[in-house]
C-alpha cells in the first residue's frame, strides 16, 4: 500500500464501520471520489488516451485488452478480443487492479518508452523497497512458475506478450500503453536454483513511484494466476 493509501486509512479511522474488505475497500472509494473531481479532457491530453464526449469514456489499453471506462462513475467494461485469446479481465474483476487503473489515470504522465530497461534497484529508491519487492515479486514469481516455464508461456500467449531473447526465457508485457515490464527466467540446474528477474521499462518513474511498483508486480502475479486458473480448471 502506497502511503498516500495509509494516510488515507488513518484519516478514515472512527469514520467508518471497519469490514475486511476496508483495506481495499476505502483507498477505492477515496481515489473514486478523487476521479469523480478530476477533469477527463485533461486526463485524456496528459495520458495521450482517447475520451469520447459523446459517451462520456475513456478508451484504456490494459495488459493486451481494451477497456473502455466510463466517466464519471467508472464503469468499465471490455472490447472482445479479434482473436479470442483472452480468458480473464482483472479490470473488471480486480478491486487491487482497478486502484492501480485510478492511480494511473489520476496521477501518471506518460513519455515514449525508448527501448531501456531497468531493475527495481535501478529505479530512485529502489534500494529503500528491495526488501518489499523480492518477497512480493520476486519471490514469488520464482516460487509459481520458476519450474512451471511451459505454463508461464501459456500465460503470456493469453496477455499477448512478446517472447524475448534475454534470460533462458523471457516475455515482454506492455501494462499500459508505453509501459512495458520483462519478466525473466533462468533454468535451475544441480549448481543453481532456478531464478527469476523483472524488468521496468525506463520511463515507468514518470507514472508509478517506486513503492507502488512492488504493488504492480504482485498484481501481475495474481492475474497470471487467475488466468492459469482459467485456462486448467
Amino acid at each position: 500500500m502506497a502511503d498516500g493509501e495509509k494516510f488515507v486509512l488513518e484519516e478514515c479511522k472512527g469514520k467508518i464501520e471497519y469490514a475486511k474488505d476496508n483495506m481495499e475497500r476505502v483507498p477505492y472509494e477515496f481515489y473514486i471520489e478523487k476521479y469523480q473531481q478530476a477533469d477527463p479532457v485533461s486526463i485524456s491530453t496528459r495520458l495521450g488516451i482517447a475520451y469520447n464526449l459523446a459517451k462520456q469514456e475513456f478508451t484504456l489499453m490494459f495488459m493486451g485488452n481494451i477497456y473502455y471506462i466510463t466517466y464519471p462513475d467508472f464503469v468499465i467494461r471490455h472490447e472482445n478480443s479479434a482473436t479470442g485469446s483472452s480468458i480473464y479481465y482483472p479490470l473488471e474483476e480486480d478491486i487491487h487492479t482497478k486502484i492501480l487503473v485510478l492511480r494511473y489515470l489520476l496521477n501518471a504522465s506518460i513519455f515514449p518508452h525508448n527501448g531501456d530497461f531497468r531493475s527495481f534497484r535501478e529505479l530512485p529508491s529502489g534500494e529503500l523497497y528491495m526488501r518489499q519487492f523480492q518477497g512480493r515479486c520476486i519471490f514469488r514469481l520464482n516460487h509459481k512458475y520458476g519450474n512451471r516455464l511451459g505454463k508461464f508461456g501459456e500465460i503470456m500467449d493469453c496477455l499477448g506478450a512478446t517472447f524475448v531473447h534475454s534470460g533462458d526465457i523471457g516475455y515482454e508485457l506492455e501494462l499500459f500503453e508505453e509501459l512495458y515490464l520483462r519478466f525473466l527466467f533462468w533454468k535451475g540446474d544441480e549448481e543453481f536454483p532456478a531464478s527469476s528477474q523483472i524488468l521496468f521499462s525506463s520511463n515507468f518513474p514518470a507514472a508509478f513511484d517506486t513503492y507502488d511498483l512492488a504493488e504492480t508486480g504482485e498484481i501481475c502475479i495474481n492475474i497470471f494466476c487467475a488466468i492459469e486458473r482459467s485456462l486448467y480448471q
